[in-house]
């Protein structure tokens, strides 16, 4: 559910207003309505967006510089360490970058000269001095003429599939016009000078990296910096929200906090002898949201949110649609084995990282928890354990547990449209309460209409003794339905509107609902093909086994353990993927959730 919240508004003196800002940020309760721009344009606020954006920067930096591979010991946290860090890094980065183009021209040069081999330049040029004419050439290998060696004492040096390389050494300059051939610029460097450049570049490439990574340990320095210029944005950001009166004497600040709250905040303002007022949400009121729910459906909050979060007047239908997610999270996994591993995983994570795990991440692997036991007790409707079968076993508990929970493939086709049918229904009561409650009784009555044919349609099909489909009472009641439906659809609209609305919205119903119905199909389709994936490795570790003592079982348990981990980790996501669009889509419509809620965030200090 939603907490019930409480709208503040301080009137402040423009001298105070800073005072009073740190003093509300101080107390950390208050969710102060912002304007909608980040910050205001004054340069000292952009030139806090500008160093966050640094520190940011800095921060992925030195990220990918740590070494993942030792367990790097970090450094405690200095706030004035984390803002030098930007200039080092900055200073480390720009060295790099010019190694890393000296490097890009050294080996572009180094591979030209490459086919050459190693030599001398100074013995090129004494033999110049001596009179002779040297010259360089390439020629693709096609058109390589071996009768130059002898018309200019031509010297191959290198054949490759794709050119030739040979020189002329001559008392006479070479016809290169009439040869037809390019000539290439004698080198001036040795090849042994330029790999010696190259191998000294990336050394010094190599020492700035061993810098970076040393710098990397000083990444708490960082996250505590960004923590300071974040407060200092959001700050500015409060700040200019304030509207100014009374010739700017005074600034008018409105906020909003959890009514649970209300004597902890009421007694702090008093005694910093704060002018304010509390008053409730107003219906156009952008109200924050803050969830107030138990232990379990506080586990699927985080599901929830990942749609959007309520309006402040609807129904938050975290706690509808957690018991739900949860069956057909183990419906979709289906299988008593891969259920059984999720919750050991889990439960092992969670008791040797207890001191370590945030309180949010506790929370994940709870709910991780609680589906992979789902997943196991609705593995047992099929009866599949990692790909095999337990009911075909012949031990009395299996057996006996097949007469009381086994559901061939039929059987669970009906039973994923039954809850289909189960939580749309429960959708459109939902969806009555919503209306009720933000519009008023008669703009539920369409809705009622609705539910009341749709149960008297299945009561009529499964129990015809009780009430016959179209018999008297049948009719009265769709009598009664139709009159709901075609003439309360839009209150407040004339009769003939009402009614021409209310035939779009009946095709619109029928059409959708079955739509609706056939979605949760996916839960025994995505079962069923994990099941048959989970066979098909177990079948290849059996039958690509070698017929070895030693090799065939250490073959047959590397496909096994590998095909599962892939099944269990696609089997998994789609449990968890699937289960969430019929949630979002199928009920959050069926329920009429509007959603765009913003979430509760109150002005406190980073930490």
């Amino acid at each position: 559910m939603v907490a019930k919240m409480k709208k503040f508004t301080f009137l402040v003196f423009y001298k105070d207003y800073e005072v009073f800002l740190n003093d509300l940020r101080d107390l950390g309760l208050i969710h102060v309505a912002t304007n909608d721009k980040v910050v205001s344009d004054d340069e000292a606020s952009l030139s806090l967006v500008a160093k966050l954006k640094q520190l940011q920067e800095t921060k992925k930096v030195l990220n990918k510089a740590r070494d993942k591979k030792n367990d790097q010991t970090l450094h405690p946290a200095d706030i004035e360490r984390g803002f030098q860090l930007i200039d080092e890094v900055d200073g480390i980065q720009q060295k790099k970058a010019l190694l890393q183009q000296q490097l890009q021209v050294a080996t572009k040069e180094r591979d030209a000269i490459a086919p050459w081999g190693d030599f001398d330049p100074q013995i090129l040029k004494k033999i110049s001095d001596s009179g002779y004419k040297i010259h360089f050439f390439v020629v693709p290998s096609s058109q390589y003429n071996p009768e130059l060696e002898s018309k200019l004492d031509a010297i191959l040096i290198k054949k490759e599939a794709s050119k030739t390389y040979f020189i002329t050494v001559t008392k006479s300059d070479v016809p290169i016009d009439e040869l037809n051939i390019e000539e290439v610029k004698i080198p001036e460097v040795s090849l042994s000078k330029l790999n010696g450049l190259t191998d000294s570049l990336k050394d010094e490439m190599r020492q700035l990296e061993l810098q970076m990574t040393q710098l990397s340990a000083d990444i708490p320095s960082l996250d505590v910096a960004i923590k300071q210029v974040e407060s200092e944005i959001t700050f500015a950001r409060v700040k200019s929200s304030g509207n100014k009166l009374a010739d700017d004497k005074l600034m008018l600040l409105q906020g909003w906090a959890p009514e649970d709250n209300m004597n902890e905040i009421s007694q702090y303002l008093e005694s910093k002898n704060a002018y304010f007022e509390i008053s409730d949400p107003a219906p156009e009121d952008d109200v924050p949201i803050k969830f107030k729910n138990n232990k379990f459906t506080k586990l699927f909050e985080p599901i929830a949110e990942m749609y959007m979060l309520p309006k402040y007047n609807e129904i938050d239908l975290t706690p509808y649609f957690a018991p739900f997610y949860m069956i057909f999270f183990g419906l979709s996994l289906g299988d008593v084995g891969y259920g059984l591993f999720l919750f050991l995983v889990s439960t092992v994570a969670a008791i040797f990282m207890r001191k370590t795990l945030s309180a949010n991440l506790r929370g994940m692997l709870t709910l991780v928890q609680i589906l992979g036991a789902s997943a196991f007790f609705c593995g047992l409707l099929t009866g599949g354990f990692f790909g095999f079968q337990i009911y075909d076993m012949q031990l009395p508990v299996f057996q006996k547990l097949k007469s009381i929970v086994f559901l061939d493939n039929n059987q669970m086709f009906i039973l994923s449209l039954v809850l289909g049918v189960v939580q749309i229904l429960f959708g459109m009561i939902l969806k009555v309460f919503n209306r009720i409650r933000q519009f008023g009784f008669v703009y539920g009555l369409a809705t009622i209409g609705w539910f009341v044919l749709l149960v008297s349609m299945i009561i009529s099909a499964l129990l015809p003794k009780i009430m016959p489909m179209f018999g008297t009472l049948h009719l009265t009641i769709i009598g009664i339905s139709a009159i709901f439906i075609l003439f309360f659809n839009s209150p407040g609209k004339n009769l003939f509107m009402n009614f021409g609305l209310a035939l779009w919205d009946t095709y619109n119903m029928v059409t959708g609902l079955l739509g609706d119905v056939l979605s949760y199909v996916r839960l025994f389709a995505l079962g069923l093909s994990g099941s048959i994936l989970a066979s098909v490795f177990n079948s290849l570790a059996a039958g690509m086994s070698p017929d070895n003592v030693i090799l065939g079982p250490i073959v047959a348990a590397l496909i096994f353990i590998v095909g599962h981990a892939i099944t269990i980790f696609m089997n998994t996501l789609g449990a968890f993927v699937h289960p969430m669009r019929l949630t979002f889509v199928e009920f959050y419509k069926n329920a009429e959730f509007s959603g765009g809620g913003k979430k509760y965030s109150p002005f406190r200090k980073l930490s």
